[in-house]
C-alpha cells in the first residue's frame, strides 16, 4: 500500500519504517523545523531509518520529503502522525489534496474528525486511534527505539459505512485491532487525557527538584495521587454516558490495549506497562503531557461536559492548575465545542454504531 505519514517526530519516524518494513511503499513528511532538526537531516541524506526495536534491530528505506502536496496526493493512506495541537492547520493543509476513496488515520484524533468534516470536501474515510500502536522515542538522527506495541488497538471509523473498509486498511498495517461504535469513544479514550495530565501537573515540583531526572510513570502514581485519577476518570465516563456511550474505566481500556491476559487484574495491568514498559520524563514542566494533553484533551473534556450540563470539577481544577503553574491561558488555545463546530460532533454523533 502506498502510505504517506505527516509528521516525522518520535512516533511518525518509527511507524513509517515499521509499515516499510512490512513491505509499504512509505513517505514521510516533515511539517516543521521546530523539533529533531538533526534528525532531519540524517533522514534527507539516506531515506533510511535504523530501528532497534524489541528482538531485532533493521534499517528500513523510507521516502523523506517536506512536499506535502505531492505525498498526500499520491497515498492511498495518509496517517497524521503529530501533536494534536496542530492537527487544525495540518488537516487545513492537506484537505484540498485529498482526493475520494482515501483513507485518513489520525494517530491520535482528540476528535480531529471534526475538523476534516469542516474542511475536506472529498470522500474519504477517517480512522481515529485512541492512542498509537508503538512507544518509541528517536535516540540519535536517523535512529529510534521501540519501547512499547501495544497489543489491541482500538479505533474509531467515520462514517460508520466504511467501516468494512477500514477493517481492510488496518488488517494491511499489522496492528491487532478492535472498532469502537463511535470516533468519539475513540478520542476521549485517548489514555494521555487522564494520566499525562494528572501525572504531569502532580510532577512538577518532582522535575523541578531533580533537575529533569525524572520517570513519571514510576514515581507519580502513589495512592492518593491514583485517587485523582480516579475522579478525573470518573467526570469523563459522565461525559461519555451522556453521549450515549459505554461506562468504560480508565484501566480497564488500558488493560485492553496493553495485556495479553485478559483474567489479569487492570490495575497490575496499568502499573506493569508503568513500571516495566513506560518512557522516562517529561523532564520539564512545560512538556507536551501538560501543553498538548490540557488544552487538546482537558479542555475538550470540560467544554463537552458544560454544553451536556455536567459538572466536571477536577477536570477543571487541573487545567486551573496547569494555567496557573505555566502562565498560559489553555482554555483561550483548547479545543472546544465550538472550535470542533456543534453541527460536527452532532453529525458524528448521529453516524454512530449503535
Amino acid at each position: 500500500m502506498k502510505i504517506t505519514v505527516i509528521g516525522a517526530g518520535n512516533a511518525g519516524t518509527t511507524i513509517s519504517a515499521d509499515l516499510s518494513n512490512k513491505g509499504h511503499c512509505v513517505t514521510l513528511v516533515k511539517t516543521s523545523n521546530s523539533l529533531h532538526n538533526e534528525h532531519h537531516i540524517r533522514l534527507s541524506q539516506t531515506n533510511t531509518v535504523k530501528v532497534f526495536d524489541l528482538d531485532k534491530t533493521y534499517e528500513a528505506k523510507i521516502n523523506f520529503t517536506d512536499d506535502i502536496k505531492s505525498a498526500v496526493q499520491s497515498a492511498e493512506l495518509i496517517i497524521v502522525f503529530v501533536q494534536t495541537n496542530y492537527h487544525k492547520d495540518i488537516i487545513s493543509r492537506i484537505s484540498p489534496y485529498l482526493r475520494s476513496g482515501q483513507t485518513v488515520l489520525l494517530e491520535p484524533g482528540y476528535l480531529s474528525t471534526c475538523f476534516l468534516l469542516s474542511e475536506c470536501k472529498a470522500d474519504i474515510t477517517v480512522i481515529e486511534a485512541e492512542s498509537s500502536s508503538i512507544d518509541c522515542r528517536i535516540t540519535a538522527p536517523g535512529e529510534v527505539t521501540v519501547l512499547f506495541k501495544n497489543v489491541l488497538n482500538p479505533f474509531g471509523v467515520y462514517p460508520v459505512e466504511k467501516r468494512e473498509h477500514a477493517e481492510k486498511i488496518l488488517s494491511e498495517l499489522e496492528y491487532p485491532f478492535t472498532i469502537t461504535n463511535s470516533v468519539i469513544e475513540a478520542a476521549l479514550h485517548n489514555p494521555n487525557l487522564i494520566v499525562h495530565t494528572v501525572g504531569a501537573i502532580m510532577s512538577i515540583p518532582r522535575i523541578e527538584y531533580s533537575k529533569g531526572d525524572y520517570w513519571m510513570y514510576r514515581e507519580v502514581f502513589t495512592p492518593h495521587v491514583w485517587n485523582i485519577v480516579k475522579a478525573l476518570d470518573k467526570e469523563k465516563m459522565d461525559v461519555l454516558e451522556k453521549l450515549g456511550c459505554e461506562r468504560l474505566p480508565y484501566v480497564e481500556a488500558c488493560k485492553l490495549r496493553n495485556s495479553t491476559d485478559k483474567d489479569e487484574n487492570a490495575l497490575d495491568a496499568f502499573f506493569d506497562y508503568a513500571n516495566n514498559h513506560s518512557p522516562s520524563g517529561p523532564t520539564t514542566p512545560d512538556s507536551r503531557y501538560i501543553t498538548e494533553d490540557v488544552p487538546q484533551g482537558l479542555v475538550l473534556l470540560e467544554s463537552l461536559a458544560s454544553v451536556l450540563d455536567i459538572d466536571v470539577p477536577v477536570c477543571s481544577g487541573l487545567i486551573n492548575l496547569a494555567c496557573a503553574s505555566l502562565q498560559t491561558d489553555f482554555r483561550k488555545s483548547g479545543r472546544t465545542v465550538s472550535t470542533l463546530g456543534y453541527e460536527n460532533i452532532t453529525q458524528i454523533l448521529n453516524n454512530s454504531k449503535q
